[in-house]
């Protein structure tokens, strides 16, 4: 039975990906991990056995603990959590609940090698537009929260990434880029296995923004000209970024609850 302490996989599947969403902890043991390496979109991979030392570093926020059933690990790290500050519920049923709910889980062996800290690091082309705002939205949105993104000239991507230890993406000839008619944000969706009806409907759109075809959704002009405006109003590209996260945000929320919502005033009623 739920309590004001445990969270629903259906509740949790609605919070995911939104701006306000809490800190998703998975702490199963190695073991458990090794058994299954996928994760819960959104989630970071932490141990319970030193829950001490990392969760001061979530004080103040909400957080939902998640261990393989939704038992003793997850309930001890939560209370620890709370103890430290942390508004921190569990998962009921753990990863196995999720997973038996047959709600998305992301493949983590496509995801590049983690920095000292955890971050996966990822460069691309500088002045960003559309795809190359929209796929590290869908990165901390959906794949790993705490992640870098390195934009430099477009001839040192390659290079920059073998030196930093990056992921380069959207340019060509590397695994993340388009594949013909798809874009590098539908490629991520795919690649991660985190397809859901709201973010393929947002890859419509990025794709037609992406790609001139105006024709694939009539809300893909749209965001092309608020992205070409986001490019001209910041010089700097991570400030652009976090005003884009913003823009893509809003986008997806349309996607997922608004479509069938309409603008019915004035009523353009003839008169008498």
């Amino acid at each position: 039975m739920s309590s004001y302490t445990t969270i629903s996989s259906e509740k949790m599947a609605r919070l995911i990906g939104t701006a306000n969403a809490p800190v998703l902890i998975d702490v199963r043991t190695d073991e458990d991990f090794a058994a299954d390496r996928r994760l819960i979109p959104g989630s970071i991979k932490l141990s319970h056995g030193n829950v001490s030392d990392w969760g001061a570093d979530f004080a103040g926020r909400s957080a939902i603990v998640s261990c393989l059933r939704g038992e003793k690990l997850a309930q001890g790290t939560a209370a620890w959590l709370r103890q430290l500050g942390v508004q921190a519920e569990t998962l009921e049923g753990g990863f196995e609940g999720w997973k038996a709910a047959k709600l998305p889980l992301v493949d983590t062996s496509k995801l590049p090698p983690r920095d000292a800290k955890g971050r996966t690091v990822w460069v691309t082309r500088a002045r960003p537009k559309v795809d190359r705002i929209a796929c590290p939205w869908l990165i901390r949105r959906f794949v790993d929260p705490t992640a870098v993104f390195l934009f430099v000239a477009p001839s040192e991507v390659v290079a920059v990434g073998q030196r930093f230890n990056a992921a380069p993406f959207d340019i060509e000839n590397v695994f993340w880029s388009h594949r013909g008619e798809l874009c590098t944000f539908d490629v991520m969706i795919e690649e991660f296995g985190i397809a859901a009806p709201a973010l393929l409907r947002l890859a419509t759109l990025v794709r037609g923004a992406d790609t001139a075809r105006p024709d694939l959704a009539p809300e893909a002009p749209g965001l092309l000209a608020a992205s070409l405006g986001l490019s001209r109003m910041y010089d700097d590209d991570l400030e652009q970024l976090e005003a884009g996260m913003l823009l893509y945000d809003a986008f997806y929320r349309w996607c997922r609850d608004a479509t069938s919502e309409t603008h019915n005033w004035p009523t353009n009623k003839a008169k008498a």
